[in-house]
C-alpha cells in the first residue's frame, strides 16, 4: 500500500540555526524525506543560516552527514540525496547585527515575489525577537511569509506574553507557527480519527463511561548534552507545559466544527481554561517532583543527575507526575494522570483511556477477573493503537475470560514507513495549515495553569525526590495514583 503524496506550492525554507543540532537530527532529514517522496517542487530552495562562517560546500557536507546518520539505509537513495543536496545553500547571518541580511534578501529576491517564504527559528528563544525584527526590517516579509517558532515559548507566563508581543509587532498571528512536534505524530492524528470518524467511541467519551486517563512521556536518556538548558527548565517546563498539556487537550476537547486551525484551537483553549487550579492548597497532594540518581539504564550503569550536571546541588526536577482535573460537564470527576521523566525504565509515550468497570459480572469466580476496557494509543517508539477487551479463552472447560488487545501497528497495518512528525509539520507550514500549531492565547493559557504549580513548589519548598535510574520514578508517584484505587499502565 502506498501513501498519497500531495505536492505543495514552490517555497524557500530559511533555517536559522541551520547547522545546529535540531537541523541536523530532524529538519534536514525530514525535508530530505519529503523530497524523496516527490512532495517538494523542483525549484524549491533550502537556505541554512547562522553566525558561523562556512561555505555552501561545507554546509552540503554537513547535510550529507546528517542524512547518513539519521536516515535509514533503505531510504538513502544516491540520486535523491544529490537532488536534495542541490537545493541547499548557506549564508552567514547575525540575529543581533545587520551582518548578512542584505545577502539573504538578495538571495530570496531571486525568486518570484509571490514565492512562499518560511523562516524556521531553530535557535534559542532569546533570539526569537531579534530574528522577527530583522526579517521585517530588511523587507523579507511578503504575503506568503511564515515564521516557525520552536519551543519553549517563554519560561513562564510573563516571558511568554512578552515574547508573543514582540513577535506580534512584526508578524500577523496567521503567519506565526508555534511548533510542538508531538502534535505531528501519526497517533495524535489518529486520536482525532478514532473519536470523530467512528460512532463507537465519541458517545462513550465522557465521565459516564471513562474512569480515568493516563498520559505518559518517558525517556530512558539523561541530559544528553542539554545540561545548560535543562537545569534552568526542568521537566515541568520542558515537557508538561507543551507536549503533555497539548495531548491532554486533544483527548479532552469538545468536537470542533471542523478540523481547521481556529476551530480545533478554540476547543483546546476551552480545555485549558477549565483545568482545575493547582496551587499551594493542593500542590503536595496532586503533584510529585523527582530527580534521577545513579542506577542502570539501556543495559549499563549510569550516573545520577547531579553527576551528569557536574554540580553538587540542584533542585531541578527530572520527573513530574500530576493529577489534573477538568472542571466541565464532560469530564467532571475524571482524573487525568500525567507523568514524564528522564532515565526511566524505557523510552515510551502513550495515552491510556480506561473505561469504567462493568456494573455487575454475570460470570462465576472460576471465569476470572473482569478487567476494565482500555484504549491505548502509543506515540513512541512504535506508533499504534490497542483496544483491550475481555473475551472467552478458546477451548472447552467452561467460561474462562481473558484480557486481550486488538492491536494495530501503523507500520505493519499499512505497509509504509511511518513519517517523522517534523515531515508533516514542515509541509503544513508551507500549506499555511495551522491546525497542528499553537495559537498565542493557547500558549499563554497553558502557562496560566503551569505558573501556580511552579510558585507553589517554591512556596512549599517541595524538593525533588530521588529515584533510581532505570525505574518508573519516585515511589510517591505510584502512591499518587494508587490512593485513588488505580495503577499506572505499564507497557506490555
Amino acid at each position: 500500500m502506498t501513501s498519497l503524496i500531495i505536492p505543495v506550492d514552490s517555497f524557500d525554507y530559511v533555517v536559522f540555526g541551520g547547522n545546529g543540532d535540531l537541523a541536523e537530527r530532524k529538519l534536514l532529514p525530514a525535508l530530505y524525506h519529503r523530497d524523496l517522496d516527490g512532495q517538494i517542487p523542483a525549484d524549491c530552495r533550502i537556505i541554512g543560516a547562522s553566525r558561523t562562517a562556512i561555505s555552501d560546500d561545507e554546509y552540503r557536507d554537513f547535510a550529507r552527514k546528517a542524512i547518513d546518520t539519521f536516515v535509514s539505509t533503505a531510504d538513502r537513495k544516491p540520486e535523491a540525496i544529490e537532488r536534495f543536496i542541490g537545493r541547499l545553500s548557506y549564508l552567514q547571518v547575525d540575529a543581533r547585527s545587520d551582518d548578512g541580511w542584505d545577502a539573504l534578501k538578495a538571495r530570496l529576491d531571486e525568486a518570484p515575489p509571490e514565492r512562499i517564504r518560511a523562516f524556521y527559528l531553530a535557535v534559542g528563544p532569546a533570539l526569537f525577537g531579534d530574528f522577527a525584527m530583522r526579517i521585517r526590517q530588511f523587507g523579507l516579509v511578503n504575503a506568503n511569509t511564515r515564521l516557525v517558532v520552536e519551543k519553549p515559548v517563554g519560561r513562564d507566563l510573563q516571558s511568554a506574553r512578552e515574547l508573543n508581543r514582540i513577535i506580534g509587532e512584526h508578524f500577523d498571528e496567521q503567519q506565526v507557527f508555534r511548533i510542538d512536534h508531538y502534535l505531528g505524530k501519526e497517533t495524535v492524528q489518529n486520536l482525532m480519527a478514532l473519536r470523530f470518524a467512528n460512532m463507537l467511541y465519541e458517545p462513550l467519551w465522557n465521565s459516564a463511561y471513562v474512569d480515568h486517563v493516563q498520559i505518559t512521556v518517558a525517556e530512558s536518556v539523561g541530559l544528553e548534552g542539554r545540561a545548560g538548558y535543562y537545569d534552568k527548565a526542568g521537566a515541568l517546563r520542558d515537557m508538561v507545559q507543551n507536549h503533555i498539556v497539548q495531548l491532554m487537550c486533544l483527548v479532552a476537547l469538545e468536537p470542533p466544527a471542523a478540523i481547521d486551525g481556529d476551530s480545533l484551537r478554540d476547543e483546546k483553549l476551552k480545555v485549558l481554561r477549565a483545568l482545575k487550579p493547582i496551587d499551594a492548597s493542593n500542590i503536595e497532594h496532586v503533584t510529585v517532583r523527582g530527580q534521577y540518581r545513579a542506577g542502570a539504564s539501556n543495559g549499563g550503569p549510569v550516573a545520577g543527575y547531579l553527576e551528569d550536571l557536574g554540580e553538587p546541588n540542584s533542585s531541578t526536577e527530572t520527573f513530574v507526575a500530576i493529577k489534573a482535573e477538568i472542571n466541565n460537564w464532560r469530564w467532571a470527576g475524571v482524573p487525568f494522570y500525567l507523568r514524564t521523566g528522564k532515565r526511566l525504565t524505557q523510552r515510551m509515550s502513550e495515552i491510556v483511556v480506561t473505561f469504567r468497570p462493568i456494573p455487575h459480572s454475570i460470570f462465576g469466580p472460576n471465569a476470572g477477573h473482569v478487567q476494565q476496557n482500555q484504549l491505548v494509543l502509543r506515540l513512541q517508539p512504535d506508533e499504534g493503537v490497542k483496544q483491550w477487551l475481555m473475551i472467552k479463552d478458546p477451548g472447552p472447560g467452561g467460561m474462562r475470560l481473558r484480557h486481550v488487545p486488538l492491536d494495530m501497528s501503523f507500520a505493519e497495518s499499512f505497509g509504509v514507513r511511518n513519517p517523522d512528525a517534523y515531515e508533516r509539520l514542515l509541509m503544513d507550514v508551507i500549506r499555511g495549515n495551522q491546525t497542528l500549531f499553537m495559537r498565542r492565547d493557547e500558549v499563554e493559557a497553558a502557562w496560566e495553569w503551569i505558573d501556580p504549580i511552579l510558585t507553589a513548589w517554591a512556596e512549599k519548598d517541595v524538593k525533588p525526590q530521588g529515584y533510581t535510574s532505570g525505574t518508573w520514578g519516585p515511589s510517591s508517584s505510584i502512591a499518587l495514583i494508587e490512593r485513588d484505587g488505580r495503577t499506572w499502565h505499564e507497557p506490555e
